[in-house]
């Protein structure tokens, strides 16, 4: 199988990520409940996570919080953020993990929401961000890439303005972190949130928030935390305040070896192969007759290439690339409603081929080859 569904979630991970579970498996108790050496080993592993993820990111270790994914991490920053009749900025480029807590926000707590809509080419206006300000903005949640279409935002721009208006800045990193250079406090990002099975090449379950000195979010859910068992409130302190239950200590020591393996490889390496293999397929099925491609190439981008051949449904393309081909792609609505809404692509969906950095120039070209025969 030639796997370009990496957007979704890397398929193929580093040997040392597998070493690392399979290991945690077999010697890891739970963190912060002990001080045998199965509990310390757990707390080691788990700590060690956060100072890698800090450095990576550019945050305080204390201030790294574990999640399951991206999703339950906006979950958390948004549900701990914004109050009752606050005002939001957001944008069309959103995937649902942040649209549905926002939509829910609006419909339960009276929370008003205003969205940047996208330009002829898939990209937003930033003056939208000025002219859609409100007394009561209370924060700005947008996405750094498109899942869709690997557009990507100049979130340090958006930063710099939300800063300037005193407004906090909520990113989600699902489809940047582990391939694109973060760096919080240069970015003026104040909730960082990401998942830990796409470009971070770590295990599915993994995830998390990276949160700026001076950010309070209240507790998502609450209970037990190893710590200040007898108070009848989570106790205040970052990490625990968000961490009530027991940690995905497996996956975490996998996700950290995955950190070793990125830091060896060096982001920027990861982020020049993959946009070269992004970059080749691209320009081998932009001009094949019938194939519309989405989104702007021009510039900087996620390595995703969202496409349709003529008007054919994109589950039946994608399901001929599979069965005919063994490629394997992602067709359909991606999460991304309001995206598809601005593409005019609501009812046909896209296919979406998204690289990772174990493809090679060989599956790039056999890809290609399919979708030209298929379009003829």
């Amino acid at each position: 199988m030639i796997y370009l569904d990496n957007a979704a979630t890397t398929l193929h991970k580093p040997r040392q990520v597998i070493k690392a579970v399979a290991q945690a498996m077999d010697s890891m108790g739970n963190s912060a409940r002990g001080t045998h050496a199965g509990a310390l080993c757990a707390a080691r592993t788990v700590y060690g996570a956060r100072v890698k993820l800090a450095l990576l990111f550019g945050c305080e270790a204390d201030h790294v919080v574990f999640a399951s994914n991206s999703t339950e991490a906006l979950n958390i920053a948004i549900a701990g953020i914004i109050r009752p009749g606050d005002h939001v900025i957001s944008t069309d480029l959103e995937h649902n993990s942040v649209l549905r807590p926002l939509y829910r926000l609006e419909a339960e707590s009276d929370v008003q929401l205003s969205f940047v809509p996208l330009d002829k080419r898939s990209g937003v206006d930033y003056a939208d961000f000025k002219r859609l300000v409100r007394p009561n903005t209370r924060a700005i949640v947008c996405t750094h890439a498109s899942n869709l279409t690997g557009d990507m935002l100049d979130v340090a721009r958006i930063g710099a303005f939300a800063h300037e208006h005193g407004i906090p800045f909520i990113v989600d990193a699902s489809q940047t972190a582990g391939c694109f250079p973060i760096n919080m406090r240069e970015m003026g990002i104040d909730v960082l949130c990401f998942t830990g099975h796409k470009g971070l090449m770590g295990p599915q379950g993994t995830g998390g928030l990276c949160i700026a000195e001076g950010i309070e979010i209240r507790p998502f859910r609450v209970g037990g935390s190893g710590v200040q068992s007898y108070s009848k409130t989570q106790p205040e302190a970052y990490p625990t305040r968000l961490e009530a239950g027991t940690l995905n200590g497996h996956g975490i020591a996998g996700l950290s070896a995955a950190v070793d393996c990125i830091n060896e490889i060096g982001i920027e390496n990861i982020h020049a192969h993959t946009h070269a293999l992004m970059r080749r397929f691209y320009d081998g099925v932009k001009n094949i007759r019938g194939v519309a491609v989405y989104g702007d190439f021009s510039k900087d981008r996620s390595p995703i290439v969202a496409l349709n051949i003529g008007e054919h449904d994109a589950g039946a393309v994608s399901d001929e690339l599979s069965e005919r081909y063994g490629i394997a792609t992602r067709p359909g609505a991606h999460c991304a409603p309001r995206m598809h809404r601005a593409l005019g692509t609501e009812e046909q969906g896209a296919v979406r081929f998204s690289f990772g950095y174990f493809n090679t120039e060989a599956e790039i070209d056999a890809a290609i080859a399919a979708v030209r025969r298929i379009a003829e």
